[in-house]
Formats: structure tokens, sequence, C-alpha cells
């Protein structure tokens, strides 16, 4: 298992898990929809990749990008730490490992 699958896995686990939390907190939908369908999402990339299929690395990367800039977006409309720049930052390092991956 390379690195590229472990970020796929950690970090589709953070979103699910976080789209929990905010369901749990502030009964927000959004957040469990959101977070539940990029979540699998990203588990699903991560365990295609584990199988072989080389597109789920390129999958994984496209959802952890678009999670990034809409957090990107929230962050600056809140300024709130919490969940918008961890999951800025925890994309990013993701991000950086699946890209490395793919073009390294």
């Amino acid at each position: 298992m390379n690195l590229g699958i472990v970020a796929a896995f950690g970090y589709g686990v953070l979103a699910l898990v976080g789209g929990i939390i905010g369901y749990i907190q502030v009964k927000s939908k959004i957040s469990l929809l959101s977070g539940s369908i990029s979540g699998l999402l990203l588990i699903f990339a991560g365990y295609s990749q584990l199988q072989g299929q080389t597109w789920g690395l390129t999958l994984a990367a496209l959802v952890t990008g678009i999670l990034v800039l809409l957090f990107a977006f929230r962050f600056a409309k809140t300024r709130k730490f919490m969940p918008a720049g961890l999951m800025i930052i925890f994309g990013m390092l993701a991000l950086a490992v699946m890209v490395n991956q793919i073009f390294g």
C-alpha cells in the first residue's frame, strides 16, 4: 500500500466523520450529506487504487482538490478554523501526497 492510498483513506474517513459530527452538533443535513458522499468517494477511490485501478488515485485527488477549494471559500467567509481550516490543512497534505504519487 502506497502513501497515496493511505492519504485517500485518511482524508475520506476525516470527511465522513466530520460530516457526522457536523450533523450531531448543529443538525446540519448538508454536512452529513456532503461529508458522507465525499468521504465515501475518497474511500472508494483509495480502495480502487488498492485493487490496481490506476484511475482511483486520480479520482481521490480530484475530490480532495474540490474539498480544499470549498473549505477555502468557507474559511474565507467564516474565518473559523474549525472545521474549514483543519480540512484545508489535511486536504493540502493529502493532495500533495496524491499528486506526488500520480506524477512521481
